[in-house]
């Protein structure tokens, strides 16, 4: 008898082993769903209702989905590594006594109410007296090293076509709203937007002790300068063009077009070297701004320099200030309910100024060796299915083939961490000055870092431009590199324990997105070196604009609010990339399945899993201030439209679920989307 209820007892435990392990391995949580959706009329619900209902907006956030989940997580895990960090003693100029200090300034909000306008108050005084142009000119480089705004922008990055190298650009900046439309449109809602921006704009004066007259003509001059600088900037799907916003020039040319600004003054108080080349990015946009500062008078000009000093400060000091900030920028512009909670805001912080170091404390805690081996075979099977895609695209010849062949085989792979992690010794944290006053110490820090390393110099192929634990990844062109920091590379994007139906629906789609990029409206225009130029035959060209277009157009003609289309010219690349990695990703899958096949699961085919898993990336609530706001600013797709407005163009997605004309997503074949 004891010997049968022991045999009993090891087969359900045997059993419910087997069913746990069934469930792990598919990735998938069926509360996350919605079966009362069918999935032809409404992918997106079907796959993530429950997620949706089960994750109400918090009154902290104005979009909320897996990755901000994700980036709690990790915030979380970041903060108790910080805070371990605080509790010890530190040697003054180490990593752990920068980190602790930091976040310590940040969390002391009780220390910038008693300081109130008083960090700043010196630089604002400053700007007031200035009495000449050129004064005007050198406070402007002055604060621009510590990461304020002018009418224009310089950083140093790679020569699009001569990617080895790197060179000075110069391009449009001057917008506190980012872009032109907030200021140049008259519809209801960016009127109030604009009405708000005033007020905004007059309370941080009044903060300064001016008076109420004096902050109602400051604001209606800095609208003024603004608006003007709007007219003359680029729009945002304009800016896409590499093309169109590559022109270089020498750096005697650049004095010789652009005489009304004293660039050697300029670049010498930012502490630039002697340089030979330049390219401005906007050449129409320098030559209006140049205009702009001859023409303007000198008080206007202070008066827009003194608000940007303000408005780049106010989340920097008091409560006051930072309670204006966000009244403006989270609830007018986003929708937010309330700020940020100060120990997430802090630990951002800490993220931002000294990331790779804290990258580093996390990577050696949270990414394993193993996920990093297996995300490198991922990354190697998806490049062997979209050579196989470019393979079967009949629309193109045999010689831009070989060119998007070599171009694939040449993809710089990173995963997980850097191979060299960035100094920071230079970086002087000190507790006895402001909070404000490290920050600008932080920003004159990356300056120089900038300058000293590139100015001049070749392109450090091992430089990464995120952080190992955000939760994203990245293209870069110039160096035809693809980069999947450890942060993104956990639960719901990649699982260890999930099978191949999970991991090439999500983490591979992810893969194939950064791989598309390489061949998108944008990335094509890159050779395999990383070169803007043209390896495309005409009529290649052409058929690729043409074939773009479909997409571009069908996104343009969705309401994404009542009043409010999608952009898809802003969106395209995006787009484009979203359908190069489902169709790369599905084909790597199926490749996987020839020596692994998987079977039907919780009455789920591996192909159905597959749409389940990518669908799932991108669950989330939204509130619609901020659907205007990414509309207007974003390159990205709202995540509803990335679900049900890609998978209508992908011809497995209809075979998996049986989609019919019946159903509200079907697409006629003849319409959809065939690129990669």
């Amino acid at each position: 008898m004891n010997k049968r209820i022991n045999l009993v007892l090891i087969l359900a435990v045997a059993m419910t082993s087997a069913f746990a392990q069934i469930n792990l391995k598919t990735g998938l949580k069926s509360e996350n769903m919605d079966l009362t959706q069918n999935p032809g009329d409404n992918f997106y619900e079907y796959a993530n209702g429950g997620w949706v209902k089960a994750h109400p907006l918090s009154p902290e956030y104005a979009r909320f989905g897996t990755f901000n989940e994700l980036d709690e997580l990790n915030r979380k895990r970041i903060k108790e590594l910080i805070q371990e960090l605080a509790l010890e003693r530190h040697e003054k100029g180490s990593i752990g006594q920068k980190i602790a200090d930091l976040f310590n300034l940040a969390m002391d909000s009780a220390r910038r109410n008693r300081e109130g306008n008083t960090p700043v108050m010196k630089e604002y005084k400053n700007i007031l007296a200035i009495s000449s142009r050129e004064a005007w000119l050198v406070n402007a480089a002055l604060l621009g090293r510590q990461g304020v705004g002018n009418f224009f922008g310089v950083y140093v990055g790679a020569d699009d076509k001569n990617s080895s190298q790197n060179i000075v650009n110069i391009f449009q900046s001057g917008l506190t709203l980012g872009q032109k439309d907030y200021y140049l449109e008259n519809d209801s809602a960016t009127q109030k937007i604009r009405e708000a921006y005033k007020k905004y704009i007059v309370t941080l004066f009044k903060l300064m002790g001016e008076s109420c007259d004096v902050a109602q003509a400051n604001m209606e001059t800095v609208l003024r300068v603004e608006t003007a600088v709007a007219k003359i900037s680029r729009s945002r799907t304009e800016l896409r063009d590499p093309q169109k916003n590559y022109n270089k020039m020498t750096y005697v040319e650049l004095l010789q077009k652009y005489p009304a600004i004293d660039w050697n003054l300029f670049f010498r108080t930012l502490g630039y070297p002697a340089f030979n080349e330049v390219i401005v990015g906007q050449p129409e946009f320098i030559e209006g701004v140049s205009k702009l500062f001859r023409e303007t008078s000198l008080d206007d000009l202070k008066t827009y320099m003194a608000f940007q000093l303000l408005t780049d400060a106010s989340g920097l000091l008091s409560d006051d200030f930072r309670n204006a900030n966000f009244d403006f920028f989270g609830r007018v512009m986003s929708g937010k309910e309330e700020d940020t909670p100060l120990w997430k805001r802090s630990v951002s912080v800490v993220n931002s100024v000294l990331g790779e170091a804290v990258g580093k404390m996390y990577t050696e805690k949270y990414f394993p060796a193993a996920a990093k081996e297996r995300m490198t075979q991922l990354v190697k099977n998806l490049q062997v299915a979209l050579g196989e895609r470019i393979d079967a695209q009949k629309w193109m010849s045999k010689e831009t083939k070989q060119r998007a062949h070599e171009k694939l085989s040449t993809f710089y792979v990173k995963i997980g961490y850097p191979n060299k992690w960035k100094n920071y010794d230079k970086l002087d944290i000190d507790p006895s000055l402001s909070y404000y006053d490290n920050l600008q110490r932080a920003s004159i820090f990356a300056m120089e870092d900038m300058i000293q390393k590139k100015v001049n110099k070749p392109v450090d192929r091992d430089e990464w431009y995120m952080t190992p634990q955000t939760v994203n990844a990245y293209y870069n062109p110039t160096t035809n590199e693809i980069c999947f920091p450890a942060g993104i590379l956990q639960y719901p994007f990649f699982d260890m324990e999930a099978d191949d139906a999970f991991n090439y629906g999500a983490i591979g789609v992810v893969i194939g997105h950064e791989m598309t990029h390489g061949f998108d409206d944008n990335g094509r225009q890159y050779d395999k070196d990383g070169n803007l130029k043209d390896w495309w035959t005409p009529a290649d060209a052409e058929g690729f604009k043409a074939r773009a277009k479909v997409l571009s157009d069908f996104f343009s003609n969705i309401n994404v609010l009542p009043d409010l289309k999608a952009n898809g010219e802003l969106t395209l690349g995006e787009n484009l990339a979203d359908h190069g990695g489902l169709n790369v990703s599905f084909k790597a899958f199926q490749n996987a399945m020839k020596s692994n096949p998987l079977k039907k699961v919780d009455g789920l085919t591996p192909e159905q899993r597959f749409f389940i898993a990518y669908a799932g990336v991108w669950a989330g609530n939204i509130r619609d201030e901020e659907i205007r706001n990414l509309t207007k600013r974003d390159p990205h797709a709202l995540g509803l439209w990335r679900v049900n407005g890609a998978l209508p163009h992908i011809d497995a997605w209809y075979k998996a679920f049986n989609v019919t004309k019946k159903n509200k997503l079907f697409l006629p074949k003849e319409k959809r989307v065939q690129v990669w």
